[in-house]
């Protein structure tokens, strides 16, 4: 199926639906949820999610798994995108939370060809055996740590956005801890329990991240590592391959 809306196919006694759908520069999905667990597949282009919790981003060849019932909106700046549906049941394993995770090129491979399946499959032959095969190659992905956590207090939630929009590998603890009328250990203590990471961490998983999608523009990485205030190009290339286990070139070649 491409580009037709789950709610029209949702009824449908299949336990995965597969949808094809291409999206304009600049789309938005604002805030919806699902029935059925989703797996977002991002054949072309970068794309972000968000939900109350934090926000994902979900380079080329990469997919994000959302949660049955989870409230989310994703910024596609054009965009192709390959989703399944699946009946929560069949996959007992999804995870609670949003999560990235790496495609293998077998399972790029099924994404794309599930789309062209008629949606009521029959539920004996080749479009089954696909989806059985789908199922056990979603339940083995490495995880990609592409989510930046975000915390529930208001003013500190400020301060994270404010940083998102403007990263800045240097920028100081002491100000974030000014800015709140605390001290720099309350404030370790504080955004680690927000978290789950140390303000380090979080800082520096929110530059790597805000790279990906310079990186799949074509940006050169000498511009990306001096926007985002890193001492040198290796300095950069150090930190993302510290974070992905990949260089910086990986993820270019991908967009």
């Amino acid at each position: 199926m491409r580009n037709v809306h789950i709610d029209e196919v949702d009824a449908i006694d299949r336990a995965v639906l597969a949808i094809g759908t291409d999206y304009p520069p600049g789309h938005l999905l604002p805030y919806h949820e699902h029935r059925r667990a989703q797996v977002l597949y991002a054949a072309t282009g970068v794309m972000e999610l968000a939900t109350a919790e934090g926000t994902w981003t979900v380079p080329p060849d990469r997919a994000v798994l959302i949660p049955a019932g989870t409230q989310h909106q994703v910024s596609m700046p054009g965009v192709s995108t390959r989703s399944l549906y699946i009946e929560p049941a069949a996959v007992p394993w999804f995870p609670a939370r949003c999560r990235v995770v790496e495609v293998s090129a077998l399972l790029r491979e099924l994404l794309l060809a599930a789309v062209d399946m008629r949606p009521r499959y029959p539920e004996h032959g080749r479009d089954a055996a696909m989806v059985g095969l789908l199922l056990h190659e979603l339940a083995d992905l490495a995880p990609l740590p592409l989510d930046i956590p975000l915390p529930a207090d208001p003013a500190l939630r400020r301060l994270c956005d404010a940083f998102l929009r403007h990263p800045d590998v240097h920028d100081p603890p002491a100000r974030w801890a000014a800015a709140l009328g605390i001290s720099e250990r309350t404030l370790g203590r504080r955004f680690r329990g927000a978290t789950g990471l140390n303000f380090a961490q979080w800082r520096q998983r929110a530059c790597v991240v805000h790279s990906l999608r310079h990186l799949a523009a074509g940006a050169p990485v000498t511009r990306i590592a001096a926007d985002l205030g890193y001492d040198s190009p290796a300095a950069f290339t150090t930190a993302f391959r510290t974070l992905l286990g990949r260089p910086p070139s990986a993820y270019r070649a991908a967009g």
